[in-house]
């Protein structure tokens, strides 16, 4: 086990300021995976400091005299990001006019961090895939299989089950990368911290420019520990420089600070609804949704409710009129429970015909039916065969489409008419040959 002494070194060492519980809980478990060559996952919002984890893990491990870099994966192209990571040949495609070496190779023996995994293409993603399960790959437009010695750090703001949900991330993948999960804490949830990285910031920054730096007052710090910090250690890094840089008063007030916080971030109440966290109401209309809303709040009223009323009987305080207490307490003594029925949508109700039951010398005998039978042609067969054409017609367009499209699922879905996921099922239903 990881004791403080060793977070604490590792702090030093690598510049982290914070000794928020979460935060130290990552940090331990970084300590203790980095001298392994697992991969690790880290999961984090955006500018929580994921890739100073990233560095902390290849600066502890055995690897810490060979090469590290970070790529970030959304930033780089859909159609170059295989040239980036595994290299091309010459004349693999226009422009390539020599071989060049990719990420894989050139940290060989090293560590590449993987920032933002989760905007990686599908095809990309299955290279990956076979990097971390025999370290194979092959470079772009080449027909030789390479070897790389690489430990592999990835991370992600998003939600990996929820993109394997829709089909944009496969979960082979997912399951090797999170081998070790670490969770970096939001700032927001970092407390006294803030005032910290505030401080550190606004130090480095006044030092840099040679100007006195900043202070809060105690109202001005309250302040800012309640804010949200969307953006997290990047926008607070943003606000103490343009507070150091633009204030003449070095004195900063609550009234001063509040220029450099938007206003549509300061509270810290949930502002959205995620529709994947309602459980079975995803058919709720907004309305209906808001009226749930509002009667499991008189819910928990009516319980505080009645949590105050037993105090008030059991410690015998009678300062409160007896018919006041009544008219207060009403609901309570009443005992009437508060549940939430969706409204009936009357107009939208269909309207079914009359039902008349049919004249009897209408029906078909089945004595009769059976007699005839004879005389019925057998179409099963044809019936059959039309199954099979049907199925031979579909995978002969997805592979004209596959075919059209590079072999680049996302646009031989789009040119079908169907989405990714559908079609990565119909290729595994047919058993087509996937150039990824």
């Amino acid at each position: 086990m990881i004791n403080t002494t060793e977070i604490q070194n590792a702090k030093n060492r690598f510049g982290v300021i914070g000794n928020a519980p979460p935060l130290n809980f990552a940090l331990s478990i970084a300590i203790q995976v980095a001298p392994t060559d697992l991969t690790v996952l880290i999961n984090g919002e955006s500018g929580s400091g994921k890739e100073s984890f990233s560095k902390i893990i290849h600066g502890l491990s055995n690897r810490k005299l060979g090469p590290f870099i970070a790529i970030n994966c959304g930033a780089i192209p859909e159609g170059t990001i295989d040239s980036e990571l595994f290299g091309h040949v010459k004349g693999s495609f226009t422009g390539a006019i020599e071989d060049r070496k990719g990420y894989f190779e050139t940290t060989n023996g090293g560590t590449i961090f993987l920032d933002e995994i989760a905007e990686m293409p599908l095809g990309t993603q299955a290279r990956l895939l076979r990097i971390l399960e025999n370290g194979e790959y092959i470079p772009v437009g080449s027909s030789k299989v390479k070897k790389t010695n690489v430990r592999v750090v990835a991370a992600t703001n998003v939600n990996l089950q929820t993109a394997i949900e829709k089909g944009e991330f496969r979960e082979d993948l997912y399951y090797r990368l999170n081998t070790v999960p670490i969770m970096v804490p939001p700032l927001r949830d970092r407390g006294f911290d803030i005032e910290l990285l505030f401080i550190k910031f606004t130090s480095d920054f006044a030092e840099k420019n040679h100007i006195q730096p900043v202070e809060l007052t105690e109202e001005a710090r309250a302040m800012l520990r309640v804010f949200r910090f969307p953006g997290n250690i990047r926008q607070l890094k943003n606000i103490a420089e343009q507070i150091t840089i633009l204030e003449s008063d070095r004195i900063i007030n609550s009234q001063i600070l509040e220029k450099y916080l938007p206003k549509s971030q300061k509270s810290g109440l949930p502002a959205l609804l995620n529709p994947h966290d309602l459980g079975g109401l995803n058919d709720y209309t907004e309305r209906e949704l808001l009226y749930k809303v509002l009667f499991d709040m008189k819910k928990d009223i009516t319980e505080l409710k009645k949590l105050v009323y037993s105090l008030m009987s059991n410690d015998g305080i009678t300062a409160t009129p007896e018919s006041l207490k009544h008219e207060i307490f009403k609901d309570v003594l009443a005992e009437t429970p508060v549940v939430y029925t969706r409204p009936a949508i009357a107009e939208s109700e269909p309207v079914y015909p009359v039902y008349n039951q049919p004249l009897t010398e209408n029906f078909i005998k089945i004595d009769d039916f059976q007699k005839s039978r004879e005389n019925v042609e057998d179409i099963s067969h044809e019936t059959e065969e039309e199954s099979l054409s049907l199925e031979k017609n579909e995978k002969d367009m997805i592979i004209k489409a596959l075919k059209k499209n590079n072999f680049k699922r996302k646009y031989a879905a789009m040119s079908l008419g169907i989405s990714e996921r559908t079609l990565y099922r119909k290729i595994k239903q047919y058993d087509i040959e996937d150039e990824d």
